[in-house]
């Protein structure tokens, strides 16, 4: 059996369950509460969770994280939180409504003019999509969003709001501030701030906190979304010299591929050395002269720094927040939730970014730490996703969870208590196909507690634009063992051995995409290339 999750649902059985659920949550956080707890959520942007110290990864040591860890030793460290769609746009618009990227309707980034920066492809995320924040702020909240959007859209369900223009900028950003000037779509607008973004996002939190217009009657619920660790990484000055005398840890991946990847191994691109044409040591600035190794050494190295002297400044700055918190007397009264838009490939598989259903792409930090609910230093091992944060923050705030959302709430799970029916496998999808520079074909698959099948149908579907690669590339599977291999270094779709798990896995995927109304049907291309392609 690959999943507990049943696909046949009773609405009164459902809505007795979700009853127990909000009834079991709100009841377990009143005991320990006179009041409504605060929330704070914290979203950084491709902080993989091998850069968090508290995941004990080869990163560890170098410290990039202590305030975080000191919040998973008060709290609890979610083990297998995992993206649907691992890109910016998609995974916030995914908050904002708990349905897939489909549903929502936001399944790719947006496009640009570079000379006007306005948009070209524009998919902006609708009010009614909006669901979560307007849900909490039904609930007497004081709403708050502050630092990275990047939904085009204006934001709605929040009584504040005070975000970048698109991905902003690392160095003097603008910020939109609502109430001062008429919102712009994304890029457009917003009032210039002197200083790294960091530094101001967080001032602007504090500031609002400080000085939010209910004041003490209202419980706040505060979405504090930082735009590092980001491409291209541009750090704060002050951190420099940080581990500029250190060696980095490099993944054996980086440089033995393996059997990792397609059977007929195209060369795609996100090459950290001089794999493809798109390399990011060129990107970088790196010596061209250098030999192959030392050019993707050294690539490796600066990149790594870059990233991780990023990550450190949000970590200080979560340190003045946390600092906030306790001063004013609000840290045994808020939860606070720390996690990342999606993980993020740091050199595995001789690989940046993310977009891949690889695991460091999909793969999220999450800790949460609950006051009365969270046991001190607890870690959660179950199966979660993006699409059950929203879920998440509405049981916090004692909402009811709406029916058309698709994930469900980690309310139970933060108390330690597991769901028989919790679900065992999860559904990807990424959209685009073969943009950005990193060259990724369009897929989707499922990842179950042990394995993992992709089938990268390999078609542009309208989504991408010139300049962008709308050619279709060669349909192919992929199958890991993640118990065997769980850094996916050998691809067994070809292995007799495993052909009858292959079969289960293409069964329950086609459940998955029917389940959660990912049929294609506008895509007929789609399904003429899975017809041909689904026995190979």
């Amino acid at each position: 059996m690959l999943s507990t999750r049943s696909l046949t649902f009773c609405p009164v059985l459902t809505l007795l369950a979700a009853i127990l659920v909000v009834v079991f949550s709100s009841t377990t956080i009143a005991q320990e509460t006179e009041q409504p707890l605060n929330i704070l959520y914290i979203m950084a942007d491709d902080h993989a969770a091998k850069a968090v110290g508290a995941y004990d990864t080869m990163l560890s040591p170098l410290n990039p994280t202590p305030t975080l860890d000191r919040l998973a030793d008060e709290g609890m460290l979610f083990e297998h939180l995992y993206a649907t769609n691992s890109l910016c746009m998609p995974i916030r618009a995914t908050l904002m409504s708990g349905e897939h990227s489909h549903r929502n309707g936001i399944r790719i980034i947006s496009h640009f003019d570079v000379h006007t920066e306005t948009p070209l492809m524009q998919d902006a995320i609708r009010p009614e999509k909006q669901l979560m924040p307007r849900t909490v702020q039904a609930m007497g909240y004081e709403t708050a969003v502050i630092g990275k959007w990047h939904l085009v859209a204006e934001p709605v369900g929040f009584d504040y709001y005070n975000v970048l223009g698109g991905q902003g900028r690392y160095m003097n950003p603008l910020l939109k501030e609502k109430g001062v000037e008429a919102w712009r779509p994304d890029r457009l607008g917003g009032i210039e701030r002197e200083g790294h973004v960091t530094d101001i996002i967080t001032n602007e939190a504090l500031d609002w906190l400080e000085n939010r217009s209910a004041g003490d009657e209202k419980p706040f619920f505060l979405m504090l979304h930082y735009k590092a660790p980001h491409d291209m990484y541009e750090n704060a000055p002050r951190y420099d010299e940080y581990l500029e005398d250190v060696e980095i840890p490099e993944p054996k991946s980086l440089w033995e591929r393996g059997n990792h990847g397609p059977i007929e191994r195209p060369q795609y691109s996100s090459s950290i050395g001089r794999r493809s044409p798109r390399k990011l040591g060129r990107s970088l600035g790196i010596d061209a002269s250098l030999s192959d190794d030392e050019f993707k050494h050294e690539a490796y190295q600066y990149y790594l720094k870059r990233y991780l002297r990023c990550v450190k400044g949000i970590d200080d700055n979560l340190a003045r927040v946390f600092a906030y918190l306790e001063e004013s007397g609000q840290w045994d009264n808020t939860v606070i939730l720390y996690t990342s838009d999606q993980g993020m490939l740091l050199g595995e598989h001789d690989y940046q970014d993310k977009r891949w259903i690889y695991e460091e792409s999909i793969h999220m930090p999450l800790i949460i730490r609950c006051p009365g609910v969270t046991e001190p230093g607890s870690r959660c091992d179950a199966l979660t996703t993006n699409i059950d944060w929203a879920p998440t923050l509405i049981d916090l705030a004692g909402g009811e969870i709406p029916d058309l959302m698709q994930g469900r709430s980690m309310v139970p799970l933060m108390a330690g208590e597991r769901p028989d029916d919790w679900p065992t496998d999860m559904y990807y999808r990424y959209w685009m196909h073969m943009a950005h520079g990193h060259d990724v074909p369009a897929h989707f698959g499922v990842r179950t507690e042990r394995y993992k099948l992709a089938f990268f149908y390999g078609l542009p579907l309208g989504l991408t634009h010139a300049p962008y690669d709308e050619r279709p590339t060669e349909p192919h599977w992929e199958f890991y063992d993640l118990e065997v291999d769980p850094t996916e270094m050998n691809n067994l779709y070809e292995s007799e051995q495993h052909a009858k798990i292959i079969a289960e896995l293409k069964d329950r995927l086609l459940e998955l995409r029917e389940h959660y109304g990912d049929t294609d049907e506008e895509y007929p291309e789609v399904l003429e290339v899975m017809r041909e392609h689904w026995e190979d």
